[in-house]
C-alpha cells in the first residue's frame, strides 16, 4: 500500500478522474442480468464504497465520469466475436438504450457536473470511447478506476488508462467480479503491477480537500 504522503501526490484534485465502470442497474442492480456478479458488488461492500467515492468527489470537485455498456435493441454494432457477447444476447435482462437497465444504480448519484459516457461495443470503457478525449481535456492525470468486473471491464480500464499515459489507482475495496476469490487474486497479481493499489478509506483521507476552482488544461 502507498504512504498517505505518496497517494495524496497522486490524487490531487485538480488533476484526478474519478471512473465508476458499468455500475448500472442491468449489471449490478437487484434486478440485474447477473445477479451473481450484482450479489458480490453488494456483499462485498464494493458498490457502497463507490458511492462513497463519488459522494466525496463531488463534494471536493473532483470530476467524476460514469461509463456505462449498452445495446441498441436490433444489436447493430454490438461485438459478436467473443463468447461473452454471445452469452450477453441471450441474458433475462438487455441493457437497451433508453431503459432502466442501463442508468447509474443507487446509492451512487450522479449530477449535472458529471459526464455518462456510453458505448455500444468491446469490453473496455476507455478504448473506442470519449473517456480518452475527455480525460486530456480536464487536465487528468490520475484516474481512480471502480465498478465491474473484475473479471474484465476493470482490467480493461487500468491497462488502457496505463497505456495512454494515465496513473491508475484502484480502490481495493471498490472494484468487484466474480467468484468472490477471484478479485483480490486480480488485484494481487495483475494490477498491482501497473496500478497503484489503496483503500477506499485511503483514497477519501485524500480526497478531503478544498473544492478547486479551476483545471489546469493539460
Amino acid at each position: 500500500m502507498p504512504s498517505y504522503e505518496q497517494l495524496s501526490e497522486l490524487l490531487d484534485p485538480a488533476t484526478t478522474v474519478l471512473l465508476t465502470v458499468e455500475c448500472q442497474q442491468g449489471v449490478v442492480g437487484p434486478d440485474g442480468a447477473l445477479p451473481e456478479l450484482a450479489r458480490a458488488a453488494r456483499s462485498s461492500g464494493a458498490l457502497a464504497n463507490i458511492a462513497r467515492l463519488v459522494a466525496a468527489a463531488h463534494e471536493t470537485g473532483i470530476q467524476v465520469v460514469h461509463a456505462v455498456a449498452e445495446r441498441r435493441p436490433d444489436g447493430r454494432g454490438a461485438n459478436r466475436n467473443a463468447r461473452l457477447f454471445r452469452a450477453a444476447e441471450r441474458l433475462p435482462v438487455q441493457q437497451l438504450s433508453g431503459t432502466t437497465a442501463v442508468r447509474v444504480a443507487p446509492p451512487i448519484e450522479v449530477t449535472e457536473e458529471d459526464f455518462v459516457v456510453r458505448r455500444l461495443h468491446g469490453l473496455s470503457p476507455i478504448q473506442g470511447t470519449d473517456v480518452d478525449a475527455l480525460l486530456r481535456n480536464l487536465g487528468c492525470r490520475t484516474l481512480v478506476v471502480t465498478g465491474v468486473s473484475a473479471n474484465v471491464a476493470i482490467p480493461n480500464a487500468v491497462f488502457d488508462a496505463v497505456n495512454r499515459g494515465y496513473t491508475a489507482v484502484v480502490p481495493s475495496d471498490a472494484i468487484a467480479g466474480v467468484p468472490a476469490d477471484y478479485t483480490p487474486a486480480m488485484i494481487r497479481h495483475t494490477l498491482a503491477l501497473v496500478a497503484t493499489v489503496a483503500t477506499t478509506d485511503e483514497v477519501l483521507g485524500c480526497f478531503k480537500r478544498p473544492r478547486r476552482t479551476g483545471v489546469t488544461p493539460g
